[in-house]
């Protein structure tokens, strides 16, 4: 008796349940503790849901076409641990959208309008982990937009209207390990822009519009392990804009428009083992910038003009040495002068460099 009376409760509460599933989505039920995940992907909804199980906790609605969301949206679901929003059409998210949700981990609002961040509009998210903004029309940040997210691991900000990173611009998310900020138009760095992200392990700036970086602009990232720089306008670095970096194991810089690197340019960044330097302007460096570089397994510096005269010497000799990968070493080849055009740089001995008198 005590099983079939079980059994029927439990099918009164399934039903009861689906009784609330909005049409025409599908919901479903997992069992022990009882989570209710609600599927509306591309089910054609102008609107956010106004009746859903009450206790969901995973709720799909990708690929519709939301305009906006109101205060409170969340409220009649405030277990909700997950919330796909991806490729609607929302312009507008009311500083009060997401308030309660203090079980939310998962938010994606990638692929809509989005313009501007409310203010403080995610303070009550304490739980927050990944938090996914890309391909929106963000053109401005301010700290208060990221209040509360004392949790949050990972920040997506791809694809939008970005010119500049603000002082504090982050400086909230204490926890954040992952920011991905590119194909914006970043133009210009605060020095203090990334002040706050003391445990920020991957940092992503490709494609922006960056000519230069402020000195100390990674200064507080002391525990990030990968920099990427690609696809940007940088003419030259110092080893002060690398200050701080003393985890900094990954460097990219590929397809900039570097033409010299001093020769003290890495001191700061001793536990560099890959560094991507092809599709710049380099013609000469001096190899003993790589001879302190003790941990180095990988370097790329293809794709540069060479100048292969007695200015080299010092690089072909390291070139000869080190243990390193070359991606790819016979790519890595002279520009001029014209009788050692397109001669590989671990062809050439001492001997073959020369500079006229």
């Amino acid at each position: 008796m005590v099983g079939q009376l079980v059994v029927v409760l439990l099918v009164l509460w399934v039903v009861q349940a689906m009784e609330v599933c909005p049409q025409p989505c599908r919901c479903s039920r997992k069992a022990g503790p009882q989570k209710s995940e609600v599927n509306c992907h591309k089910k054609g909804l102008r609107v956010f849901p106004s009746q859903l199980p009450s206790d969901a906790w995973i709720v799909k609605l990708g690929e519709n076409s939301i305009t906006d969301l109101k205060p409170h949206t969340l409220r009649s679901i405030p277990n909700i641990e997950s919330l796909n929003l991806e490729r609607n059409a929302i312009r507008s998210v009311h500083p009060q959208a997401f308030a309660g949700a203090k079980q939310l981990m998962l938010l994606n609002l990638y692929g809509n309008h989005v313009s501007s961040l409310p203010p403080r509009g995610f303070q009550d998210l304490l739980n927050l982990r990944f938090l996914m903004l890309g391909q929106n029309h963000i053109a401005t940040l301010r700290p208060e937009a990221f209040s509360g997210l004392r949790n949050l691991s990972d920040l997506d900000l791809p694809l939008n209207a970005l010119t500049l990173l603000p002082s504090n611009a982050f400086r909230p998310l204490i926890a954040l390990k992952v920011l991905d900020l590119s194909v914006n138009r970043i133009e210009k760095i605060s020095p203090k822009a990334f002040s706050g992200l003391r445990r920020l392990l991957f940092l992503n700036l490709d494609n922006n519009s960056l000519k230069t970086l402020p000195a100390g602009a990674f200064k507080s990232l002391s525990s990030l392990e990968m920099l990427v720089l690609d696809n940007n306008f940088l003419s030259t670095l110092t080893a002060s804009t690398l200050d701080g970096l003393t985890n900094l194991q990954e460097l990219y810089l590929r397809n900039n428009e570097l033409d010299q690197l001093p020769a003290d340019v890495f001191t700061n960044v001793a536990k560099l083992s890959q560094l991507a330097l092809s599709g710049n302007r380099l013609k000469t460096v001096d190899g003993g910038m790589f001879v302190q570089m003790a941990g180095l397994k990988k370097l790329g510096l293809h794709d540069n003009p060479w100048q292969c005269d007695c200015h080299l010497v010092s690089l072909v000799q390291w070139l000869g040495q080190t243990n390193a990968t070359l991606s790819p070493r016979d790519a890595v080849k002279c520009a001029s002068p014209p009788q050692l055009q397109r001669r590989s740089l671990g062809s050439l001995g001492g001997d073959t460099l020369a500079c006229g008198t």
